[in-house]
């Protein structure tokens, strides 16, 4: 099979299209030819060296693909309710980056009704990851306040939908007006220029003082303390990423006397099981909101498998809005 690897660690031109061996699905899981790739930051980190493939994955990089079941035990494939030439996405935890993918049969969802493989395949770490920690970690409540910081990525597109759909109000942030606008566009309530604007007074005026219930951290570092100053009481910060650092300084009172949360969770190296459980609660909820319309796949770009190089400097230029996509088709 074709595959993206890496030729060392390093900047974009590390990635080099490549041929591996088949790989063979094992039990309790199927293999997918696959059609798109998502492209996602910890690909980048990956890359670099700063983030490797948990024990037992791929060393290729890629955390979600789209494509066709093209081999499984078809006892197995049945009681998932699969045949071979189903069109399904799928988070895996590595090994994305190729023509040919072994994927855990909980961690497969449908292709959700109307949807390409190429916009199904930017979906599953978006979503799983939003889902894991915006309502699961978090619990978001319909109702409240969602804080998002970096709105206009992957991550934040993915946030403010899924939130809207379910009923919270949503506030942003993000790194130029028209990212902004591109996030109120998909229907978040207030946009903030970080660049311009102090998001701590931002949100205090848009929430008249009370603050957001619930913040979804992508980057960590002096962010921390200032994000605490945005919660309400018995508000909920979740980290997801570490982009401004890994050290913060907290004031530990306020915690204690707003009864402040500070989470966070990292989603690669959970088990299977685990995976599986938040496929199965996205497939109950997120994939009708899809199939209804309420929620849309954002794409900005889609590269020829080929072009990986350009689809990771396109990444981190963040120059975008929305998911990078992978086309293996073209």
């Amino acid at each position: 099979m074709r595959a993206i690897g890496l030729n060392g660690f390093g900047g974009p031109e590390v990635l080099v299209e490549t041929t591996r061996p088949d790989p063979q699905p094992g039990p309790g899981e199927l293999l997918v030819r696959v059609s798109a790739s998502g492209i996602n930051r910890p690909d980048v980190l990956q890359r670099k060296g700063a983030y490797a493939p948990p024990p037992g994955a791929s060393d290729l990089p890629g955390l979600e693909i789209a494509g066709a079941v093209a081999g499984g035990d078809p006892a197995e494939l049945a009681a998932a309710g699969l045949a071979l030439g189903d069109r399904v996405c799928a988070l895996v935890a590595g090994g994305g980056y190729a023509e040919l993918c072994v994927v855990p049969i909980p961690q497969c969802l449908p292709v959700p009704q109307g949807l390409s493989d190429v916009e199904a395949a930017s979906l599953p770490e978006t979503f799983f990851t939003v889902w894991s920690n915006v309502f699961d970690r978090a619990q978001l409540q319909p109702g409240e306040t969602l804080l998002v910081q970096g709105g206009s990525s992957g991550i934040g597109v993915t946030a403010i939908q899924l939130a809207k759909a379910f009923g919270a109000r949503v506030l942003v942030t993000a790194g130029s007006d028209d990212k902004v606008a591109a996030c109120l566009a998909l229907g978040a309530d207030v946009g903030i220029n970080y660049r311009t604007q102090d998001f701590v007074a931002e949100v205090k005026a848009a929430t008249q003082d009370r603050g957001a219930d619930v913040i979804l951290d992508m980057v960590a570092g002096d962010y921390v303390g200032r994000e605490l100053k945005c919660l309400a009481d018995d508000g909920r910060l979740v980290i997801i990423a570490v982009q401004g650092g890994v050290k913060s300084e907290v004031n530990a009172g306020e915690i204690l006397r707003r009864r402040l949360t500070i989470t966070g969770s990292t989603l690669r190296p959970r088990p299977v099981a685990f995976k599986g459980a938040i496929a199965a609660s996205l497939r109950r909820h997120a994939w009708s909101w899809i199939e209804a319309g309420k929620v849309k796949p954002v794409i900005n770009r889609v590269f020829p498998a080929a072009q990986a190089a350009d689809a990771h400097a396109l990444m981190e230029s963040s120059q975008h809005v929305g998911k990078i996509v992978l086309d293996w088709t073209i």
